[in-house]
């Protein structure tokens, strides 16, 4: 396939379309990105040959319009020395340069056409590659943030509420285990005289409350 046809193949493409239809959107971008690369570099190096093609021709055209100057001069100086012959020679020649020159013109304007076109092309591909590149730079985007989206939820699967719960009712457990086997290895101290003093006012009001039931029991049987 030449770049012209294969340039006019990715420009005409419905990026969109191709990857909507792909099994592997991310894959065929690349390869599409690869593809637009490889045909702006070609046609940068075509511009380039035909711009260096025009170089060449337009010195080509300076050259042949000197000539013309040149045998121009020598006709007038073979006229005044009365060399009507030479005169002749050199106005054919100068004629053959002055063709030579209107050539090279056509054929630099032609060049000029072709770098237009290349130009047209090169900004045209870059525009498109510009757009294969966000695209693909979207995509990127989309699949990291649903792989972490993913492994995200798998996290979650892995501390549910039930689990978690449960392995902090263990852990509430054994704290508790702790604590007994504490009291048992430390048992408590002698109570203070503070705590005897209080003992011994609930005491009282036990024994005042249960007088009361008491009498209240031996009233009624009366």
């Amino acid at each position: 396939m030449g770049i012209f046809s294969r340039f006019r193949d990715i420009v005409s493409s419905n990026l969109n379309a191709m990857l909507d239809k792909a099994e592997d959107p991310e894959k065929l971008l690349k390869q599409v990105i690869r593809e637009m690369e490889d045909t702006l570099v070609e046609l940068k190096a075509s511009c380039a040959g035909c711009m260096a093609e025009r170089a060449k021709v337009d010195r080509a055209r300076a050259e042949a319009e000197q000539k013309v100057a040149d045998w121009a001069t020598k006709a007038e100086l073979a006229i005044s020395k009365g060399r009507e012959d030479l005169a002749r020679e050199a106005l054919l020649e100068k004629r053959a340069y002055s063709e030579r020159v209107e050539k090279l013109v056509a054929e630099a304007e032609s060049h000029v056409g072709v770098v237009g076109q290349y130009q047209s092309d090169i900004a045209e591909l870059e525009a498109k590659l510009d757009q294969a590149r966000d695209k693909q730079r979207v995509l990127l985007q989309r699949h990291e943030h649903a792989t972490n989206k993913k492994r995200a939820q798998t996290d979650i699967r892995k501390f549910n509420v039930k689990n978690t719960t449960a392995k902090f009712e263990q852990f509430e457990t054994r704290i508790d285990r702790l604590e007994a086997e504490a009291d048992l290895v430390n048992p408590k101290s002698k109570p203070s005289l503070e705590d005897e003093f209080a003992r011994l006012a609930q005491d009282d009001e036990i024994e005042a409350e249960l007088a009361g039931l008491k009498e209240k029991i031996s009233a009624a049987k009366k």
